[in-house]
């Protein structure tokens, strides 16, 4: 047996090494929690918004403003599920199929979190203005314990992304305003999972992946806005990123023991998706404004992982275009005091038979309300809570470890995300200079 090969081919059972773990809030992988204003309303309005807490959704939010302002936020994500074995097998060479063993259900693989945001605009003239928004569309932590059924495709996993927007806007018209800028993407990642031995007596071995990069992208959109209506549309483009980092295999015995290794500049590609965002605000009465947003995510893009030397492997995840479509209304109590509610659906992007424990995802509905205090005409507060209710789906990619030589090792999977939702509390301060 070629042991180059073999320890190359281990790298196939990870073949969601960077396809991140899924996100309770949004789609798949991705965080729409960029504003708590946004989040009391299930996220149903922001391109049609303005002010810089619209900026991810429209740079076009901005251009009309006469002051500098500035936005921060918070959001505590808490989410809840269980991950279940419902008749995994593994199949050893020479050996009859057998069951994967472990922990069979693994509660709560997704780790509470917060994330932050921030952003800023100021006028540069007339019906001109630059922005600065910072998020982190792409990050979180899940662990699964080292015996659980998941194993043999996820361990842990953890993602950081920092995303910088500037943004440049301008209204040449009373009824127009356009808006551009860069998306410049740091990215983080770091992952592990088992490796079976060839006898079930002898303990897992173990594979790492590290890696980081920086990468670029970009978003443009416009507002046509008359006394009573707002209708924003934005693009936000794929984001192709390439990651570089370090593999390492451990804890191989007897045959395999030849593939445990230390490998740098390993080299990851892939794409985030595009958005194409239609968002609508009608303000019916003076203090009752419905809101109206549907975006279109290009998840298709999302099609392999593509590992370069001296891997050089394909490895398919197979995602589809997506839709979510959501609906909400403010109502201002007061001068000082709004209140906000709304419903949003989303479609996941990932596939049933192509669906892994790295992202248990499924469609999901969210129920938002939150409301605003202006303290001064300088200062307010925006609160924001969410409810997420997931849709029970199978985990069933089938995945398999040295593929291509003799030790091949088939698991096929078989499971279920049960009975998963999500809490999402979200705090922000509005600042006017």
């Amino acid at each position: 047996m070629s042991y180059r090969k073999l320890t190359l081919a281990a790298v196939s059972v990870i073949a969601s090494a960077t396809a991140f773990a899924g996100s309770a809030q949004a789609q798949a992988f991705y965080l729409q929690e960029q504003s708590a204003r946004g989040a009391g309303r299930a996220f149903s309005g922001e391109a049609a918004d303005t002010g810089p807490q619209s900026l991810w959704w429209n740079p076009a939010a901005i251009a009309d403003i006469t002051g500098a302002e500035a936005a921060v936020a918070i959001s505590a994500i808490l989410p809840t599920s269980d991950v279940v074995d419902t008749g995994t097998l593994i199949i050893r060479p020479g050996q009859a199929p057998a069951p994967v063993g472990g922990n069979g259900t693994a509660h709560n693989p997704i780790n509470n979190g917060f994330l932050p945001s921030g952003s800023f605009a100021m006028p540069l003239g007339h019906r001109i203005a630059f922005g600065l928004a910072i998020s982190s569309p792409y990050s979180f932590t899940t662990d699964y314990d080292a015996d659980s059924w998941t194993r043999y495709s996820a361990l842990h996993t953890k993602l950081l992304t920092v995303d910088v927007q500037p943004s440049l806007a301008i209204a040449p018209t009373d009824w127009l305003r356009i808006g551009a800028g860069p998306n410049i993407e740091y990215t983080d990642a770091s992952l592990s999972n088992a490796l079976p031995n060839l006898s079930a007596a002898l303990p897992d071995g173990v594979q790492q992946l590290k890696g980081n990069g920086w990468n670029v992208g970009w978003t443009a959109g416009v507002q046509m806005h008359n006394s009573f209506i707002t209708v924003g549309i934005a693009y936000k483009s794929e984001i192709k990123h390439k990651l570089k980092g370090d593999l390492s295999v451990s804890g191989l015995l007897g045959p395999l023991a030849g593939s445990n290794m230390e490998l740098s500049g390993v080299e990851a590609r892939f794409s985030t998706p595009a958005q194409i965002i239609v968002g609508a605000r009608l303000r019916v009465t003076p203090q009752l404004t419905f809101n109206a947003q549907a975006t279109r995510f290009t998840w298709a893009v999302f099609d392999a992982i593509r590992l370069g030397e001296p891997v050089n492997a394909v490895l398919p995840e197979n995602y589809r275009n997506s839709l979510s479509l959501a609906g909400g209304v403010d109502y201002d109590l007061s001068d000082r005091f709004t209140l906000r509610a709304g419903v949003q659906h989303a479609e996941t992007p990932t596939q049933d038979s192509q669906r892994d424990a790295r992202v248990p995802d499924s469609d999901r509905w969210n129920f938002g309300v939150g409301g605003t205090y202006n303290l001064s005409k300088r200062f307010a507060i925006d609160a924001g809570a969410n409810y997420i209710d997931f849709k029970d789906a199978p985990i069933d990619r089938i995945t398999a470890a040295y593929v291509g030589t003799a030790a091949q090792t088939p698991v096929l999977t078989d499971g279920e995300l049960q009975d998963a939702h999500a809490v999402v509390l979200s705090l922000g301060g509005r600042f006017r200079f």
